[in-house]
């Protein structure tokens, strides 16, 4: 894992054809029939047991075909230890399979409690073993540095939260300051972390969320960090088409991974793959998402 990771990151994309991840938001709810009863959905165990069966097996249907997968860590930790256990078993699985595991937990904190995040989530003797994590600066920059530290010293990336997807985010990001607004101070400190350690790809660890419903924003916000990774949230389900993410990329078609969570692990209830098994239907909007960015992108060009 010690090697950098937007090269390990780019390597991946450029050999699976896409920037394409599959975001891993299992819910009780929501399994395919048959995974798990209707009785057993508030019994902590059962529901966590399903929900590393329901997202091994959708690794075994993405491997192939994606770089990575981002597990939502939320999902897994409000079943509590077993929970724990499951998002554990997932990651590890998952980079079995040979696939880069971008921790989505979004944590946030200072000093010796950022260190313990920081350790808990990436690294190789972390317990999840994440290859990335999402962070959120909203503490200020030192909250940042231990997780930068320990990101730099162990190949690990990290995904700041800049320009979110929520209608809410607006409230601050948006907020007008001395030398812009809240999200274009946190860009620029973004893009200064990265430039501090690029690799071969010309790619800082050091990444950004920049989510797909804010296509005029994606654009500048590639011109102002040149040097950063985008995760791209928002596209499908949350109503971002392929066509709003292309000013993530730059003109190689690198600079971006796309994140796809329920358009794609809940196929399965759409019409349009009503006749097909719920892994068939996985597979199968997966590679259609996977068409749709390169035909709308320059992702086209890997």
């Amino acid at each position: 894992m010690n090697q950098h990771f937007a090269d390990r990151l780019n390597k991946a994309i450029k050999t699976k054809q896409t920037p394409l991840i599959v975001g891993l938001d299992p819910r009780a709810e929501r399994l395919p029939k048959g995974m798990l009863a209707e009785n057993d959905r508030h019994d902590l165990d059962e529901c966590a047991d399903a929900y590393a069966v329901f997202c091994k097996k959708i690794i075994d249907v993405v491997c192939d075909l994606v770089p990575a997968v981002k597990p939502q860590a939320a999902f897994f930790e409000q079943l509590g230890p077993a929970g724990s256990q499951a998002l554990q078993t997932v990651s590890m699985y998952a980079r079995s399979k040979g696939l880069l595991v971008i921790m989505d937990a979004k944590r946030g904190d200072i000093g010796s409690t950022a260190e313990a995040y920081a350790a808990a989530f990436i690294g190789e003797q972390s317990p999840w073993s994440s290859d990335a994590l999402t962070v959120n600066p909203y503490l200020g920059d030192d909250s940042l540095t231990p997780f930068v530290d320990r990101a730099n010293k162990h190949g690990c990336g990290l995904f700041v939260l800049v320009k979110t997807s929520n209608p809410g985010g607006k409230m601050l990001q948006e907020l007008d300051v001395e030398g812009g607004n809240v999200c274009s101070i946190v860009a620029d400190h973004v893009e200064s972390l990265s430039t501090a350690n690029k690799g071969e790809s010309g790619y800082g660890n050091i990444g950004a969320v920049v989510g797909a419903t804010h296509p005029s924003e994606l654009v500048e916000l590639r011109k102002k960090m040149p040097s950063a990774v985008f995760l791209v949230p928002g596209f499908g389900a949350q109503g971002g088409s392929a066509a709003d993410v292309a000013g993530a990329f730059d003109e190689n078609g690198f600079g971006a991974v796309i994140n796809s969570s329920r358009g794609i692990i809940f196929a399965y209830e759409k019409p349009e793959f009503e006749n097909l098994g719920w892994e068939e239907a996985i597979e199968a909007a997966t590679k259609k998402a996977i068409q749709q960015i390169r035909e709308s992108t320059q992702a086209g060009k890997l």
